[in-house]
């Protein structure tokens, strides 16, 4: 029976005689089966976009763990750092597995005692759980344009700017937890705030973790997260990395969160990353996870999404990492969709017993 996006396809393994790529990139030509013409038109309509509708300024494609596409765009180059935006909400939903992996973090617990603006109200039984999956039941807003309605804007920029996490955890509660998804950067402010309250509460304490437990163990270098006034990792939209460190992130999924013989989330993590809770209404109608996107044409996967046509997507049913950076706006955004696809179809379903 053909696969479905419904399926759970196995995250393939490293191959033996892969190098993890901790301190180097292993490079190689397209596999023969690859349809080389596809991937060569897909780069190039990537590459090649007109400027009214924005810039792409990087593509790569890490297949068998390998690098076998790469290309910049404008002052672009390997070791250009750029920004994550709402990429970083997977990251963000790394560090809270690690402290379940930990057993210092119930995701099924009320979160009423660790989050002071939830304690004694209604919002006292949201748990990480409803968190993760963007169904906290609070008001929030996510428009990127329009001030006067946004939350997101007043969170990041306004009234919010100096503490994002305590003006996203005061919204109201507008439904039962884990009854509505609504796709919110407070959400993940809120979670992220959690996990700095439980490595030691500190921008310096959560620096740390994250060196050490996920940018340092991938060869992850270049990461650089940005924090808010309150110390708080912004872990809804502000980390900066090069291509290929965004392309380490996505193997650490592709791989099932093991990296180079040591488990660095705990087993299953990646899972529930992709375990869909949601569909967007909006199109092209992306399923929703555990902070992670799903490409719902693509068995297995897992994506992370960012403003301006930022993209990790993890491919295990071809063995297939992408990244995709850029600085495209929504309103012209939709013809990026199929040059995306066109390159990844170009990679071959990996054959499986």
């Amino acid at each position: 029976m053909s696969a479905t996006f419904r399926e759970m396809i196995p995250f393939p393994e490293q191959a033996s005689d892969v190098p993890w790529p901790t301190a180097e990139w292993p490079v190689s030509e397209l596999d023969p089966d690859v349809d080389a013409t596809a991937a060569a038109h897909a780069l190039a309509e990537l590459r090649d976009t007109p400027p009214e509708m924005g810039v792409t300024l990087a593509t790569l494609a890490v297949h068998h763990g390998r690098i076998v596409a790469e290309q910049y765009g404008p002052d672009t180059d390997a070791d250009t750092t750029l920004i994550s935006w709402s990429m970083a909400k997977s990251m963000t939903q790394a560090v809270i597995g690690m402290l379940v992996g930990d057993g210092v973090l119930d995701i099924d617990a009320p979160t009423g005692p660790i989050v002071p603006e939830f304690a004694d109200t209604d919002k006292a039984a949201i748990t990480l759980r409803n968190l993760l999956a963007m169904k906290p039941g609070l008001e929030f807003v996510e428009d990127y344009v329009d001030n006067s309605i946004s939350h997101c804007l007043e969170m990041l920029f306004g009234s919010g700017a100096e503490d994002h996490a305590h003006y996203a955890a005061s919204q109201q509660l507008l439904h039962p937890p884990g009854t509505v998804w609504n796709y919110s950067s407070g959400t993940t402010n809120i979670v992220s705030r959690i996990a700095g309250d439980h490595v030691g509460g500190t921008e310096a304490a959560m620096r740390t973790f994250l060196q050490q437990r996920l940018f340092g163990p991938l060869g992850m270098t270049s990461a650089e997260p940005k924090f808010d006034a309150a110390g708080t990792f912004v872990g809804s939209s502000y980390a900066y990395a090069t291509a290929r460190d965004f392309a380490r992130f996505g193997l650490l999924y592709l791989r099932d969160g093991v990296w180079d013989g040591t488990r660095v989330l705990p087993a299953g993590w990646a899972d529930q990353g992709r375990a869909e809770v949601a569909v967007d209404p909006d199109p092209p109608h992306f399923g929703y996870g555990a902070h992670w996107w799903i490409w719902r044409d693509q068995p297995g996967s897992l994506a992370a999404h960012g403003y301006e046509g930022q993209y990790v997507i993890v491919l295990p049913e071809r063995d297939l990492v992408i990244v995709h950076l850029g600085k495209i706006p929504t309103d012209v955004r939709p013809p990026l969709y199929p040059k995306l696809r066109e390159l990844i179809n170009a990679f071959p379903a990996v054959t499986r017993d």
